[in-house]
């Protein structure tokens, strides 16, 4: 995922993506200048400086693009690779926090990512992408096509404690089967800052959804998390073009301190 794919504010007609931006010059209430019809996916940008009023507004904005999906019985968030959804009990647990850990440089976070978009545009339904260091690439360089990235809300971060507040908003809202925290490329001075007490804020506030929850990172921090995923791969620039690279990946799978503890080996050996 290259930097190269951040998207320009200011050619709204040629993006396929419209995002949220942690810029401080967005208009109150406002998600962008890109219109629902001109870009499938939705980006979207968060501002502190806005008004207090405007959080609402941002929330009756995402209700009104992302309504409700029909509930669904299902504990459990399919995730259309076989192999993990067996080593984890059949999907992403709903209403709790996964925590997947990718240690080395190219372990195949990226993949996973355009893999879980690929099962929401499948299965019709939406997926929001908290972007820790805005380095998600949308571009079709990228592997992605606009219909894929039209089941997608992408918001775009620079900071940790950003991508932490718009995760809070995005648990809030409960619209998302599924929000990825991505925070794979920021720095661990930064992970370090982050509170133990806000994981436990955000785990509190998923229980009460039927969303499941994944945050990547380079490092184990999320010590609510229900499930922890590691990624052991390293892999090349040939490894990323062959044809399902994807099949390849091998993780570790092992539940918290909170529940059972288990370890799992899935995937190509």
């Amino acid at each position: 995922m290259a930097a190269s794919g951040k998207i320009d504010d200011s050619s709204a007609g040629s993006s396929p993506c419209r995002a949220i931006h942690p810029c401080r010059s967005a208009p109150a209430g406002s998600i962008d200048s890109l219109s629902p019809e001109s870009s499938p996916a939705r980006v979207a940008h968060l501002c502190r400086s806005r008004p207090r009023g405007s959080i609402v507004d941002l929330r009756k904005l995402l209700s009104e693009r992302f309504p409700h999906a029909p509930g669904s019985a299902s504990t459990r968030l399919i995730t259309g690779l076989s192999f993990l959804d067996q080593a984890i009990g059949g999907g992403l647990p709903k209403g709790a926090i996964t925590e997947l850990i990718s240690s080395q440089i190219s372990a195949g976070s990226a993949s996973l990512i355009h893999a879980l978009l690929e099962t929401a545009h499948a299965d019709c339904y939406f997926i929001a992408l908290i972007d820790g260091q805005d380095s998600f690439d949308p571009s079709p360089s990228g592997g992605l096509g606009n219909a894929r990235l039209g089941n997608l809300l992408w918001v775009r971060c620079t900071k940790v404690l950003e991508a932490i507040k718009a995760t809070d908003l995005l648990l809030r809202d409960g619209n998302f089967p599924l929000v990825i925290v991505d925070l794979v490329l920021n720095p661990l001075q930064e992970l370090r800052k982050i509170p133990q007490t806000s994981w436990y804020r955000l785990q509190r506030l998923v229980e009460a959804s039927p969303t499941a929850c994944l945050v990547m990172s380079r490092h184990s921090m999320v010590t609510s998390a229900q499930l922890k995923i590691v990624l052991e791969n390293s892999w090349t620039l040939e490894t990323f073009e062959e044809d399902n690279a994807i099949s390849r990946l091998r993780i570790r799978v092992q539940r918290s301190h909170l529940h059972r503890q288990e370890t799992t080996i899935a995937g190509a050996i």
